[in-house]
């Protein structure tokens, strides 16, 4: 076991308070530890004669034997009875003991002790002894799964923790992340009760320490080393069991020293330079030696400039007036002058790229394994300042749009457009109607807190009607009076589905009248938009013109109907008035 050897009176008398819980199943017990008593049953007086010497180490290392020796070695567990989960935090570490209680009989499962980190030190105390179950259920997760729990915690607010919020975030969590367990109940154990986790808990293993290695037959990685291939010559043994972390770190430095190290290598594009072949004895990738046979240096594009027709007729206007033009002659390449930021009077230098060496360019830049595979606009930006040419961002578009992996394998964050299923317009004024209302608006003196609006889809007329509420009656009366009276019984009347309009004394004037009532989608007024249109235009006019002493709006809500069917329709180019009357 990997318990530190106390070197103070203080920790003397920790180790020998947490043995003494278990000092019944120790034979001898008081005649062993009887060095060690010697020199902690001290009075203050006496405290700072504490002296640690051979016969309490002798002592020590026998009474921590007794904890894996018989009756206290750890055991297999027992389907048929529950594991007991004994935890506890403090400050310095976390512990835990799982344990089973077989016909009274005491069967030591697990111990766990770890050290809290800096942040956890900073947790309130009921997180940190939810913390401590947590990283026991973690540690012991094989013992725990698929069977009943018992947990104890000298911690009394954790014991409703499984059943209701204590209103702690992290302790919320924890418990939403242990409901994958069994647990039967949380049982409150007093502090002077709960030695041994209280004792793992204050000397815990230190983290450098912690062989998990042996128990999972794995070795940790160490984090922060850059991942490298290593040839790790044929002479070296092969490993067998399992690998700790000390035994992982000797290998490491026995194998430093004939290890190479091996890391990708960079091919950078530029006019100066060559991509060259390199040839591999182990094996050729095909696509990788299509991309080397690209030449990009200073010969090849001098000889493609002088191929490409659109390019010699650009040298021609540079030599026979070479101020105005936005191009520059040096050492027979021809360049393009960009201003590569907004408000900067320096122009840069950008080579003229032949349209012949466009897609092997983009082939580099895109579809090579160290280009990635990226978008237009990275892509694009690689680019810019180094090679130019006309259309460049539209030939880069369509490059990558024509990449079959691209197009394959890369995820449309945009969602497609649904098949949008229009309203069919009407042949003629008055077939099809939108109706709702508007409302509540702050009530009038009139007694008016509601507007009836009824717009036709034909040629956008506008009926709007104030009334102090929107019961079913209401509706009814004010519909046939101000409409139907008027306009005469239309062939569909489209309106949303809320009770004024959804109801038996409506659907009997429907079936008397003659017309049919068709209704929205629920909780989507887009169906019915071009009413809904009109009530966002009409508020805000009224708004401008009302009283706001006496809130007379409906005063003016025929006014604003009628300067609306008069005034111009941006979709008809006519005035609903014209489309109505002709006029």
């Amino acid at each position: 076991m990997n318990l530190r050897e106390p070197s103070t009176l203080v920790e003397a008398n920790k180790f020998l308070g947490g043995l003494s819980w278990y000092r019944k199943f120790v034979p001898r017990f008081a005649s062993i530890a009887a060095p060690i008593h010697k020199v902690t049953n001290l009075t203050k007086q006496n405290r700072k004669n504490f002296k640690w010497e051979q016969p309490q180490h002798e002592a020590f290392l026998r009474l921590k034997q007794f904890l894996v020796t018989t009756p206290l070695f750890l055991d297999y567990p027992n389907d048929n009875y529950p594991v007991i989960l004994t935890t506890d935090a403090s400050k310095i570490g976390i512990g835990g003991t799982l344990q089973q209680n077989i016909n009274g009989e005491i069967k030591n499962l697990y111990y766990h002790s770890q050290v809290t980190s800096s942040t956890q030190k900073r947790y309130d105390p009921i997180e940190l002894e939810a913390l401590a179950i947590w990283m026991c259920f973690q540690r012991m997760r094989p013992y725990l799964l698929g069977r009943s729990v018992i947990i104890y915690t000298d911690h009394c607010p954790l014991c409703n923790m499984m059943n209701s919020t204590v209103k702690n975030r992290r302790v919320d969590r924890i418990s939403i992340l242990l409901q994958e367990y069994d647990i039967e109940k949380i049982i409150h154990i007093k502090g002077q009760h709960n030695c041994l986790a209280d004792y793992l808990s204050r000397h815990p293993i230190p983290r450098e320490e912690e062989i998990f290695d042996e128990d999972y037959g794995i070795a940790e990685q160490d984090k922060g080393e850059p991942t490298v291939i290593e040839c790790v010559p044929d002479e070296t043994p092969p490993l067998a069991g399992a690998i700790t972390r000390s035994e992982t770190k000797k290998l490491r430095l026995e194998q430093d020293k004939n290890t190479t190290t091996i890391t990708p290598s960079q091919k950078n594009v530029t006019p100066s330079s060559t991509v060259e072949e390199e040839e591999d004895d182990q094996g050729k990738d095909s696509a990788s030696q299509d991309i080397q046979k690209y030449r990009f240096d200073m010969e090849q594009l001098k000889i493609e400039q002088e191929k490409d027709p659109v390019i010699q007729q650009k040298i021609i206007e540079v030599k026979k007036n070479p101020v105005k033009c936005s191009y520059e002659l040096k050492d027979g390449l021809l360049y393009k002058l960009l201003m590569m930021r907004v408000n900067c009077n320096t122009k840069k230098k950008i080579i003229y790229l032949p349209s012949s060496m466009i897609n092997n360019l983009l082939q580099v830049y895109h579809s090579d394994p160290l280009s990635g595979h990226f978008g237009v606009q990275r892509t694009y930006l690689k680019i810019k300042n180094i090679f130019w040419w006309p259309d460049m961002k539209q030939s880069i578009t369509r490059y990558i749009q024509s990449c079959l992996p691209c197009q394959q394998y890369n995820i449309t964050r945009t969602k497609k457009p649904g098949r949008l299923q229009p309203i069919p317009p009407p042949e003629g004024p008055f077939q099809l109607i939108g109706m709702d209302y508007c409302g509540p608006l702050k009530q009038t003196p009139s007694g008016n807190q509601y507007v009836l609006c009824i717009t036709d889809y034909f040629t956008r007329w506008i009926v709007a009607v104030a009334v102090p509420d929107c019961s079913a009656q209401t509706t009814a009366e004010a519909f046939f009076k101000e409409y139907i009276c008027k306009y005469g019984v239309p062939a569909v009347v489209l309106s949303d589905q809320g009770t004024h309009f959804h109801n038996q004394l409506m659907e009997a004037m429907s079936k008397l009248v003659g017309y049919d009532h068709t209704y929205s989608t629920t909780y989507h007024p887009q169906s019915n938009g071009m009413i809904e249109r009109f009530n966002a235009t009409f508020i805000p006019q009224i708004a401008k013109l009302q009283d706001r002493e006496n809130n007379n709006w409906d005063e003016f809500l025929a006014p604003v109907v009628f300067a609306y069917n008069t005034g111009c329709h941006s979709t008809t180019q006519y005035s609903p008035f014209q489309l109505l009357f002709g006029r």
